[in-house]
């Protein structure tokens, strides 16, 4: 019988989420945290069916040390880490959250993260991980090639070398890169209006502007035909959370420092700021304001607080009288459609399913299940097949619902149901603007008020 102590729930003097603390850096101090954190989700299982971070660790307490935790090897340690990838349902789930005010203050994902930028100021940043990290930069490169990065995308032999070189996996599919950015159409359309200002700027996320600039299009249209005065402006970057996944915490603080730079001036003058993508809204809401450099904390706090999903906003105005719902198509009946992960996260409920409810003939049907993609975890060599097997029940609930048109919040969740699914969903945004035109879906909303 073993003479060690039993480890204590209770937080020890290791416990750190933010990176200003001096603790937050040290090694001893995060391995105290580790320990504690495994030993209670040891105790407690109820995230096992979330990523592999939690069954392998159970694995490895259970079935090679016999149930000590004190026993888990840093190469044990590394794989349970390595296998998180942002999902963040175990915080959501968990009963123990700093976020609940409960005493353990438990964050599995935050500790990974911590983990994570301790061993890249140790190790460095891996090739991969720096092109991952930023998008912008990639999309500039692919921009230059006239199109060619999107053909060479497409060939075998490129992308074996991307596999080798990148760590990109050989059959993950990979978007377009658009000939026309979001901001360079919206500057070209008279959108741009650096005047601080408006009810509302738009924060179209490096994806909408990189790769997908109709989904801005869309939420812009639909935005104004419900009479919310939303600005466009220039020069903003990603929202930093690819860099972070690599405990890039540099990175992610200049591109932090970039965006909020540009977007304290609209939010001082009393607009929300509305992010197309969940994960993009999820860090400024949530991550900025312990993330950022010391003297952007306030700052980072208040853009903060005026964070808007796109549904969320509009959702807000429904009771209003100048809420649009003069739709002129609908896809009619079953529309499948995702919650992801990362809007469950924030906690604003599903509005862009409550707003899909607002189509004449529409009848949602929900899925909640994880996709797997979770930024750039899908793409990676080591994440590519365990995303496919973790999105599975996502993939057969969508089809269940037999549905024509799906949709989902996150661009990158199509893109994984797009693959594996082998239907892309839309983008709720996108089906509204689409409900709006006569042409937007086979059936006129007319007719289907007839056969009601």
């Amino acid at each position: 019988m073993s003479n060690e102590k039993a480890i204590s729930y209770q937080p020890t003097d290791g416990l750190s989420y933010d990176p200003v603390e001096p603790r937050y850096w040290e090694a001893t101090a995060l391995q105290k945290e580790v320990t504690r954190v495994f030993e209670v989700c040891h105790g407690c299982r109820m995230c096992f069916k979330y990523c592999d971070s939690f069954p392998s660790l159970f694995s490895f307490i259970d079935d090679r040390h016999d149930g000590d935790v004190r026993k888990v090897t840093t190469e044990e340690t590394d794989q349970v880490m390595d296998q998180c990838f942002q999902c963040k349902l175990c915080e959501v789930q968990c009963p123990y959250t700093e976020r609940d005010g409960h005493e353990f203050q438990l964050d599995f994902p935050k500790l990974v993260h911590r983990y994570q930028a301790q061993r890249a100021k140790r190790d460095g940043i891996s090739l991969s991980a720096r092109v991952l990290g930023d998008p912008d930069r990639a999309a500039k490169l692919a921009r230059s090639s006239f199109g060619l990065a999107n053909v060479m995308n497409r060939v075998g032999l490129h992308r074996w070398f991307m596999e080798k070189l990148v760590g990109i996996h050989r059959d993950k599919l990979l978007p377009d890169f658009a000939g026309t950015t979001f901001e360079k159409w919206a500057s070209q359309a008279g959108k741009i209006n650096e005047e601080a200002g408006g009810e509302a700027v738009l924060f179209p996320t490096c994806y909408v502007q990189n790769n997908e600039p109709q989904i801005g299009r869309d939420t812009l249209e639909v935005l104004e035909k419900n009479q919310v005065d939303v600005r466009c402006t220039a020069g903003l970057a990603c929202c930093g959370m690819p860099a972070w996944e690599s405990g890039d915490l540099a990175g992610l603080q200049k591109q932090a420092k970039t965006n909020l730079d540009i977007l304290e001036p609209y939010v001082d003058a009393g607009a929300e700021v509305i992010a197309i993508n969940p994960t993009c809204s999820m860090m400024l809401r949530r991550e900025y304001p312990q993330l950022v450099a010391e003297e952007d904390r306030e700052r980072a706090k208040k853009v903060a607080d005026a964070i808007r999903d796109p549904s969320e906003k509009l959702w807000s105005i429904r009771d209003e009288d100048r809420f649009n719902t003069d739709f002129k198509s609908t896809p009619g009946d079953a529309v499948a459609y995702h919650a992801p992960c990362h809007l469950r996260a924030q906690g604003v409920g599903f509005r862009g399913r409550d707003l899909l409810r607002k189509i004449p003939g529409v009848k949602p049907r929900m899925t909640m299940e994880c996709c797997g993609h979770d930024g750039t975890y899908a793409m990676k060599v080591e994440g590519f097949e365990p995303s496919r097997r973790i999105g599975r029940k996502a993939f057969d609930g969508m089809k269940q619902a037999e549905a024509e048109v799906w949709a989902t919040d996150c661009p990158l969740a199509a893109l994984q149901f797009q693959q594996h699914a082998d239907k892309k969903p839309l983008h709720p945004m996108t089906v509204l603007a689409r409900a709006y035109r006569e042409d937007g879906f086979p059936r006129s909303v007319k007719a289907e008020e007839e056969k009601t």
